[in-house]
């Protein structure tokens, strides 16, 4: 699954079904309506634009209920865009994942979809800079440092200025409607999963804090909270994170919850935490305490990640820097490693399974609906003791519903399968000893179309040639992206996605701070020991949707030379066949034939052994994985 760069990212299921039972109770105009006027008379002045972005105070790619500010004014559910709303107008901007979702979601009597991305439009920081003479609201907890600053840039050639405002104005609409901030149970990630304590994590984090001068640093994203003290919650759908802020001195570690009293939720933890020197404080006094704990310190924030409302208590104090975190997570410890091997085999074994029942099913006419089949996914996920839960809502698209890049099926009346049409299946899932992300299309009954079978070929092809790179070690993913996509360019093809993003363990499924997109700002290498996704597609708007996704892990290359340094190349961790009716092997070189033989023998040789007693899926699987003949 592609995050948005992160790149792909999807909207999720339970999410959308909120967004819907609280949408229904007032008109999107009325919404309007009274934002406009909360506008007019907002502190600590009236402001002509309000800026409404989807991240919650932590900057997550995916919110809780209590946060889905742009969500429940727009209607619009995917997991990326801002909306900015003036007197006038209002305007939603999202990127080419999202074109079709948006379309469909919002009220285009009341909102303008702005396409970010196509020639001609601009994005919303654009927008919002050729606005002359305005006052452009933000809520200073929701905005990053970074941002905040590039638009003050942008806005004063304008004669326009950025109005911090008290209250988030979306959320005085909402009033008591709004639901509560989560507190769900906190739960220590045992050291035979997490590789390394929390103690030395907290000593490794501070060392690189003092070395650069600083007295200490505020961690403010919701996963690296939850990888740094080895603690998983489930305050956020599908993530295994919780609210919270941390305060790392070389003193001691704050930190900061919600519920936070020794008899609530944290009391089975105070002696973990207490053992690390770590002080629990509430969620609401960070700022508060950061005002009083300023003076005389250099503090080290991170400004792509960290709220205006903390450099603002900070003051002068802060300077800004890349903490450790992100890069340190991101490079897998040898039991992260293994673990992840461990868990991607289980996983597999269980997609299995349930695409043998499915065409098992289909091929006996018998009705199948998306949401169904979504469900039966996931219970064959649920029959391993390690299973907590999904990585994200399972995309389960047929037909032109595969062409919607985040289709999420309705619980209710869901499509009804045809195995006629191209089935797309993006599914995840956390276990406690790691995190998965598949994607397959499959054509159940008939013949495809030529073309379906040129384009399914054309990504399997650009999969292959990202899988097989080799590359030199300062490699980033932007340098990588076009080696998958070449492929699909020789036709005239292409996807609105990145091909990659990196996967944490038994934590988000998108995880930076590395990608493999098109988009040039990414200047993170790749390393060794980071997970990456390989997940090139083709859409065919109104008709089919095509994505072929594996994670991989980065491992050393066996070059003969090492010229200038060592070379890195990729690793498998999914195994699950590839779906081989759907190939035109008249397109195909016979390199690229045997990887396919190679890759689906290994299928066989991983998958039977999980597989044993299981004779519909055994013979789902020796079929799916005959060899195709060469050439």
């Amino acid at each position: 699954m592609y995050s948005g760069q992160l790149a792909r990212t999807t909207s999720h299921l339970q999410f959308a079904r909120q967004c819907s039972r609280t949408l229904s109770t007032l008109t999107q105009q009325d919404r309007l309506s009274a934002l406009r006027q909360a506008m007019a008379s907002s502190t600590p002045e009236p402001v002509d634009v309000l800026v409404i972005p989807t991240q919650d105070s932590h900057q997550s790619e995916y919110t809780a209920d209590c946060d889905n500010r742009r969500a429940w004014i727009s209607g619009f559910t995917g997991s990326a865009g801002c909306a900015i709303v003036t007197q006038k107008k209002a305007a939603l901007f999202t990127d080419g994942r999202y074109y079709l979702q948006a379309s469909q979601e919002l009220d285009d009597q009341q909102w303008t979809l702005m396409k970010q991305g196509l020639p001609g439009i601009p994005t919303w920081q654009e927008f919002i800079s050729d606005l002359p003479h305005a006052k452009i609201g933000v809520d200073p907890s929701v905005i990053t440092i970074d941002e905040a600053k590039r638009l003050e840039a942008k806005l004063s050639d304008r004669g326009s200025s950025l109005v911090t405002l008290t209250e988030n104005l979306v959320d005085k609409i909402r009033g008591n409607t709004r639901p509560a901030r989560p507190t769900n149970p906190i739960k220590v990630h045992d050291i035979q999963y997490a590789g390394k304590t929390h103690n030395t994590k907290l000593t490794e984090l501070m060392a690189d804090v003092a070395s650069r001068g600083y007295d200490g640093t505020v961690v403010s994203s919701l996963d690296e909270i939850a990888w740094l003290l080895n603690l998983r919650g489930s305050d956020i759908h599908c993530c295994p994170i919780f609210f919270s802020y941390c305060v790392v001195t070389s003193e001691k570690t704050l930190l900061y919850v919600k519920d936070n009293s020794e008899h609530t939720r944290l009391g089975h933890l105070y002696d973990y935490l207490t053992l690390a020197n770590i002080e629990v404080r509430d969620y609401d006094q960070l700022t508060s305490d950061l005002s009083s704990m300023k003076n005389g310190k250099k503090w080290l924030v991170d400004a792509q990640t960290t709220n205006l409302s903390i450099v603002q208590a900070l003051g002068d104090s802060v300077e800004f820097g890349t903490s450790m975190i992100p890069l340190a997570k991101a490079i897998k410890n040898p039991t992260e490693l293994a673990s992840s091997v461990m868990c991607h085999q289980r996983d597999g074994a269980a997609v299995c399974q349930h695409f043998a029942w499915l065409a098992h099913e289909l091929d006996n006419t018998t009705t199948i609906r998306e949401y169904d089949a979504a469900t039966h996914l996931e219970s064959m996920r649920q029959q391993h003791p390690e299973y907590v839960g999904l990585a994200f809502d399972t995309i389960a698209a047929t037909g032109a519903h595969g062409a919607i890049i985040h289709y999420q099926p309705p619980p209710t009346d869901s499509a009804i399968i045809d195995p006629r049409q191209m089935y797309l299946c993006d599914s995840g899932a956390q276990y406690i000893d790691g995190t998965t992300d598949i994607t397959r299309t499959f054509l159940f009954s008939g013949e495809p179309t030529d073309f379906q079978k040129r384009a399914f070929t054309r990504v399997l092809q650009a999969h292959i040639a990202l899988d097989q790179a080799v590359f030199p070690s300062k490699t980033t993913g932007y340098q990588l992206d076009s080696v998958a996509r070449q492929p699909l360019w020789r036709d005239g093809l292409n996807y609105r996605h990145g091909t990659g993003h990196g996967v944490g363990a038994y934590l988000n499924v998108h995880e930076g701070p590395h990608s493999i997109s098109q988009y040039s700002q990414n200047t993170i290498p790749l390393q060794e020991n980071m997970l990456v996704t390989n997940e090139p597609g083709y859409y065919q708007d109104g008709e089919f949707g095509i994505r072929i996704e594996n994670v991989l892990s980065i491992c050393q290359a066996a070059t003969p030379y090492n010229f200038d340094g060592t070379y890195l190349g990729f690793k498998h961790l999914t195994y699950v066949p590839l779906g081989k009716k759907l190939v035109d092997t008249t397109l195909l070189e016979n390199r690229e034939i045997q990887w396919i033989n190679q890759y689906h023998q290994d299928c066989r040789h991983i998958l039977e052994p999980l597989l044993q007693g299981d004779r519909q899926t055994l013979v789902w699987l020796e079929d799916e994985t005959e060899n195709l003949l060469l050439k």
